[in-house]
């Protein structure tokens, strides 16, 4: 047994309340290296009389090791336990402080989840998880007939990375029944505030709307039939820098350390008119116009804390998403939380980092993250195809075992953004790849979003070439792309097993390029399948590799989208499923149980 390869710590990803009456427990170990394990626990209290024992189940496995789970349920909500774990004909207890074959007679020396107290819990909203989002480029989207002819650039034409074409609130107002007859029910807006910039980032002032774009009265206008729609709306908030502009700054400018907002940035060196010397000051990727605040300033602190506070009451809004948020302190994170949950216990607090943030995301600070590394991982094996099956599967269920499961069902998962590439320009104007990404990114775990334009086939290089204006001529609109967009939309919605639950790799081979996994909830269970080749593939499997197995010859499975067949579903004699996928193939299927067969 590889003893050098087991881990597991309380808390985190490794040990979290998943409801109210139980725990989940991990446990990791090298790939294929343990035949079984199983989870001694009790309270502590009351070790000899409470101890019990639930075995484990490998959910995840990336290249280099297996991730084991169970749930346990804790009657007294004091959790102490231990893993027993077998390979061959070896048998080993671990425990935090020891490791061995014979475990101590009490129980000091084990794993603790010390006590299940109901604050501690992760608890992101529990809507996201069955939202869909479409993300706004506010300038780029719609503009409305109250926009003045010739004020902007002729809608269209081609972007730079200064020029604006005068998109406002109005036009995406006009616009909602596109989004309706989408199917989605979410919004994430880039800033609204008011700023020089068409993107908005380099915020002038927090309290208002940039007049391009409206009012306070006219975001509250589209807000209310957002929610009429059943549409939550999530505003972009930049909290790590402002603009140059942002008239604190221009004090400092002005003042030297002798302005009241000297301490709100976070300044290396004060300008001396008689030296010569010029001020020197943090930035946000060393842009000039972008001075990095001092969140943990208090003032400062407090400033933005009663912004957050008065879009919540005033617009009534749904959420944030925060823009660099790894790079502002957590002191001041878990503040905002207390202050955002406070006014809307459901608002949803996602964050704009790239990299592991399970140090945001233990329930006191972010309720999410955007997964990019998972899109990254997507664009690789859909798009370019620059990795294969086995290392797209392994990473990301390394990916999923970092977080505990409510975090992964909350997560924002996008293909594009405002920051990227368009998809179907990835994807080299292939749209059959482009379909296989979006299947994904709708069968995966977490929220899916569209940004606004891919749903009807446009295309783009980096910015500013992916901040093309909105293409609303019927004819200029790729109207089947868009019908399948919403059958992805109707697909997801079908499923509870598509928007929370489990997922399972059952088909990954090394050099492959075609791919299965199963995503599981209750008694649902869906398997997805793809062919990301030029040539025709069958995917086998047997029956253990599922999670729904076969019981007794009861199982069969149907095809959970009609539009998705590529091949007649076989049920090989002795069990097991056998899938033929075309060139650029998908499928996805439903198990079903036949009435009279045990479930």
């Amino acid at each position: 047994m590889n003893r050098g390869a087991l881990y597991h710590r309380h808390k985190q990803n490794w040990a979290f309340m998943y409801d109210d009456a139980h725990v989940r427990v991990r446990l990791r170990t090298a790939r294929g290296d343990i035949d079984e394990a199983v989870v001694c626990y009790g309270d502590k209290y009351d070790w000899h009389g409470t101890e019990c024992r639930t075995p484990m189940t490998i959910r995840l496995s990336d290249s280099l090791y297996d991730y084991w789970e169970a749930d346990l349920a804790v009657g007294t909500r004091r959790l102490s336990y231990r893993f027993l774990l077998g390979s061959g004909r070896e048998r080993i207890y671990f425990g935090e402080r020891w490791l061995g074959e014979q475990p101590p007679e009490e129980s000091f020396g084990n794993f603790e989840y010390p006590y299940m107290n109901p604050d501690d819990a992760i608890r992101p909203p529990g809507w996201v998880k069955d939202a869909v989002f479409y993300q706004i480029f506010p300038d780029r989207f719609a503009r409305s007939g109250a926009v003045a002819a010739g004020t902007f650039e002729p809608w269209g034409s081609a972007p730079t990375k200064q020029n604006a074409f005068g998109g406002d609130l109005s036009g995406v107002l006009d616009k909602l029944d596109h989004l309706t007859a989408l199917g989605v029910d979410a919004i994430y807006f880039t800033p609204l505030f008011q700023a020089p910039s068409s993107h908005k980032y380099d915020t002038e002032n927090y309290y208002a709307v940039d007049p391009q774009f409206g009012t306070v009265e006219t975001l509250k206008a589209l807000v209310e039939a957002c929610h009429a729609r059943g549409i939550r709306v999530l505003l972009d908030f930049v909290f790590n820098h402002t603009g140059s502009r942002f008239p604190p700054f221009q004090d400092v400018l002005e003042r030297g350390p002798a302005s009241r907002y000297a301490d709100w940035f976070r300044v290396l060196r004060w300008a001396d008119p008689d030296t010569g010397v010029s001020l020197v000051y943090e930035t946000f990727g060393y842009e000039a116009d972008l001075p990095k605040l001092n969140v943990s300033h208090p003032e400062t602190a407090d400033y933005l804390l009663q912004v957050a506070s008065y879009w919540l009451r005033e617009a009534d809004i749904d959420g944030f998403r925060l823009d660099v948020a790894n790079e502002v302190d957590h002191r001041f994170w878990r503040r905002l939380r207390e202050t955002v949950k406070a006014v809307k216990p459901d608002a949803y607090l996602l964050g704009e980092i790239f990299h592991d943030a399970m140090a945001w995301l233990g329930g006191d600070q972010l309720d999410a993250v955007m997964d990019y590394p998972v899109r990254d991982l997507a664009i690789k094996f859909f798009a370019s195809r620059t990795i294969d099956a086995e290392t797209f599967a392994n990473i990301v269920s390394q990916q999923l075992a970092m977080y505990p499961q409510q975090v992964c069902e909350a997560s924002f998962q996008l293909l594009g953004s405002h920051d990227t590439a368009r998809l179907l320009t990835l994807c080299g104007g292939d749209e059959a790849r482009m379909r296989l990404a979006v299947l994904f990114q709708f069968t995966y775990i977490g929220a899916p979003c569209i940004y606004y334009g891919d749903e009807i086939g446009m295309s783009g290089e980096n910015d500013p070439d992916n901040r093309r204006c909105m293409v609303w001529e019927p004819e200029a609109q790729n109207r089947e792309l868009f019908a399948f967009y919403r059958d992805m939309i109707a697909l997801r919605r079908a499923h509870g097993a598509l928007r929370g639950g489990g997922i399972r790799f059952l088909h990954a081979p090394a050099g492959g390029s075609a791919l299965a996994y199963e995503r599981y909830a209750g008694d649902e269970r869906i398997v997805v399948a793809f062919n990301v080749g030029e040539q025709p593939q069958t995917i086998r499997f047997a029956s253990e590799q599922s999670v729904a197995g076969d019981e007794a010859g009861g199982e069969t499975w149907v095809e959970a989208w009609e539009e998705l067949r590529t091949g007649e579903v076989r049920l090989p004699d002795g069990g097991g499923l056998e899938l033929p996928l075309g060139p650029y193939g998908c499928a996805v299927l439903r198990h079903r149980v036949r009435k009279g067969a045990p479930a």
